[in-house]
């Protein structure tokens, strides 16, 4: 499965099968953990075999059952930190479903306390993604138009459109897809729009357009 497969394919899982996720599988995901974590400046940890942070009414609330395994997002209290955890948290969730695993972006239905991950002095937890062998695939989420995500003037380059197609698909928090691009035919440009965890959103969607369009967005 290519990467752009990956993204058309991946969607939101909750429920998930009582089903070990392979030490090979383990390996290679703490490999790709290593990566994000130096490119990033992260603490990223992979929590397994681990079901206390999602047991009572919050998991209930956000319908989410047998979780056991997830991938513990933290980093330095910087200002770009959230940001950060959207960009290498996505490039995790995309690498799962190239290996054949589901995932779930969850920022407030599990116990924050009982998260098994370790938080050094001046770093925070910013949230989590449940991980593991779905029951099911998940179901595409409905997107805007992309004239509503996106300012253009003049036609839109292919690369545009590529970018914008897997932008269009990235996870966003309660779907509310709160961001907007701009290009002028020199300038590209990409802002979160006022929203609850917008930043977050804005680092997966950044990584999204990154991987469709084949170019960098400059900060």
């Amino acid at each position: 499965m290519d990467i752009i497969q990956a993204i058309e394919e991946r969607h939101a899982v909750r429920s998930y099968k009582d089903k070990e996720i392979e030490p090979e599988k383990v390996e290679e995901l703490n490999q790709e953990i290593e990566k994000c974590n130096k490119l990033g400046n992260l603490n990223i940890q992979l929590i397994l075999n681990e079901p206390k942070a999602f047991t009572g009414f919050m998991a209930h609330y956000g319908k989410f059952n047998n979780v056991k395994n997830y991938i513990a997002l933290v980093g330095p209290k910087t200002a770009n930190l959230e940001e950060h955890i959207g960009y290498y948290g996505e490039r995790l969730v995309l690498k799962a479903q190239q290996m054949g695993l589901n995932t779930c972006w969850v920022a407030g239905t599990y116990k924050r306390r009982k998260c098994a991950c370790k938080i050094n002095s001046g770093e925070k937890l910013v949230c989590v993604i449940a991980i593991g062998y779905g029951e099911d695939q998940g179901i595409p989420h409905k997107s805007k138009p992309m004239e509503e995500l996106c300012k253009i003037e003049g036609n839109a380059p292919k690369w545009f459109e590529k970018g914008m197609h897997c932008a269009m698909l990235a996870p966003t928090a309660m779907n509310q897809q709160k961001f907007l691009f701009t290009f002028d035919g020199k300038a590209l440009k990409l802002q979160a729009l006022k929203g609850a965890l917008t930043k977050i959103d804005l680092g997966i969607v950044t990584y999204h357009f990154e991987l469709g369009s084949g170019l960098s967005i400059k900060k």
